[in-house]
């Protein structure tokens, strides 16, 4: 069992903690801190002269609206599933169990005014491997991700759909089984379930987690078409990277001088005098996306760590504070830049690949016996293509638009949900757009004589286990997603 506790979470530490799929506990620190916050929402609602937003109030542009002590809980009910309005694609139950960590260890805090039961119930629902179904559409990713932390909200009442036992069911049906009662939600609980960037913040987790595997491999893949290419290994020296001491570039240009240091292609003599841009400035674009990623994943990691509902409590200072802290414009603009970072990766790789096949430097066109007879790896850069250019739509950036909400209430949105889910496919485009590249560079490979590098051939050695060398056409979509699940699996 691991035991969450009260300090600042790396996102890799979040993305390892759910993929252990290990069950959950509260340290008694942070038990202790969900007693006091509540505590003073008690008390203070007790004191209190002038309504309290969200608590005794309306939602929204009924804020104004005054509610009676005798409906508190019955108002936080209401909120949860009168906010169930998402829609579209299903959420993928690893997401939605990173959002549950999430929502966890922001209500852990003790600024939210919820109570121990609530929070205990969520990770129970966790730990039985009760996971709601949650839907991509309905958020503005201001007031929160109101209509997916809805979805995520409900089983906690016994309401709603869940996945469970690989099955999907009703709530009530799995909490049934487990024999676990549904809660009732007191004062504020229900807008603090639904307030808050958990559902942005969990798609940026899973894809900054799986870069910190994908960038190696992707620059790794990179490496080997480089030296199946015959690049020249100078355009790689520090003495010009520290001309231009960008982190990311000098990493990079390292990183492949390590990679090929015992590659005897490289040692060969070269007929020509330099390599086209999609080998030789490795280092700058590679390097570029690397730092953008890093930047994006300071903003993220700060996001996982912070209290994003409202009404917020600071019970040091006697304040319940109404203020904006569920504006996801920080995840929003992140997210918009992380979809160009990855865009560019898989750019880069498949003008990689369109060389690799072009007939040039001693390798076949197509990178097969007998072309014309053969079409060879032809149109397995079509497909890098076509996913290179739905990644340009898709990188249209969402955090520029806004639209009026709750009758002009909240009139400035930052659609940040919608750049988390377009950066979901992005990244996965990027991983089938370098799968394609390990299946053009191995191809290339095998028609050298020598050997490249130590490193690259037992890339290679590994690789070819699961994906043979192609003697003449074959179904090429097969290799492909061999090829994406090698490299998941690596």
């Amino acid at each position: 069992m691991i035991e969450l506790e009260h300090r600042h979470y790396r996102i890799s530490e979040v993305g390892d903690l759910v993929q252990s799929g290990e069950p959950l506990r509260l340290s008694a620190e942070l038990a202790e801190c969900i007693r006091k916050g509540r505590a003073f929402l008690e008390d203070y609602i007790e004191r209190a002269e002038q309504p309290i937003y969200g608590i005794n109030t309306g939602f929204g542009s009924l804020c104004d609206t005054e509610i009676s002590r005798d409906d508190l809980n019955t108002l936080q009910r209401n909120l949860v599933m009168s906010h169930a309005c998402g829609t579209g694609a299903l959420v993928p139950s690893g997401i939605v169990r990173h959002m549950m960590v999430l929502k966890v260890l922001g209500l852990s805090k003790g600024n939210s005014g919820v109570r121990l039961e609530t929070v205990t119930q969520l990770i129970e629902l966790y730990n039985r491997d009760i996971i709601p179904v949650v839907y991509e559409q309905g958020s503005l990713g201001a007031s929160g991700d109101l209509a997916p932390l809805a979805h995520l909200s409900l089983p906690l009442l016994g309401m709603g759909e869940v996945y469970y036992k690989g099955d999907r069911c009703s709530a009530a049906h799995a909490l049934n089984l487990e024999q676990i009662a549904p809660i009732e939600l007191g004062a504020k609980e229900g807008l603090a379930l639904l307030n808050g960037t958990q559902f942005m913040a969990a798609y940026a987790t899973v894809i900054l987690h799986g870069l910190e595997r994908w960038v190696d491999q992707g620059e790794q893949v990179a490496a080997l078409s480089f030296d199946a290419f015959e690049g020249r290994i100078n355009a790689f020296d520090d003495a010009v990277h520290v001309l231009r001491p960008h982190t990311g570039q000098r990493d990079t240009a390292r990183i492949m001088r390590e990679i090929l240091s015992d590659s005897e292609w490289i040692k060969q003599p070269k007929q020509h005098v330099q390599d086209p841009y999609s080998f030789r400035c490795i280092p700058q674009v590679h390097g570029t996306s690397k730092d953008s990623i890093e930047y994006v994943r300071s903003v993220v990691e700060t996001e996982i760590n912070s209290v994003t509902d409202n009404p917020t409590l600071i019970p040091d200072e006697d304040k319940i504070i109404s203020a904006g802290n569920f504006h996801g414009q920080p995840l929003a603009l992140a997210l918009d830049f992380l979809c160009i970072a990855m865009a560019e990766l898989a750019s880069i790789s498949e003008r990689r690949v369109y060389k690799l096949i072009s007939g040039q430097r001693g390798l076949p066109a197509y990178l097969v016996a007998d072309p014309g007879l053969n079409s060879g790896m032809m149109i397995a850069q079509y497909s890098a293509a076509s996913i290179v250019s739905q990644n340009k739509q898709l990188c249209t950036p969402s955090s520029v638009d806004t639209i009026d909400s709750s009758n002009g209430q909240e009139d400035h949105v930052s659609m940040g949900a919608n750049g988390a889910t377009k950066a979901y496919r992005v990244f996965e485009n990027y991983q089938r757009v370098v799968a394609i590249e390990l299946l053009n560079a191995a191809q290339a490979a095998d028609f050298r004589t020598g050997k490249s590098s130590s490193e690259l051939e037992r890339l290679r050695s590994e690789y070819r286990e699961h994906v043979t060398f192609m003697e003449s056409d074959e179904v090429i979509h097969l290799k492909i997603e061999a090829s994406v699940l090698f490299l998941k699996n690596r």
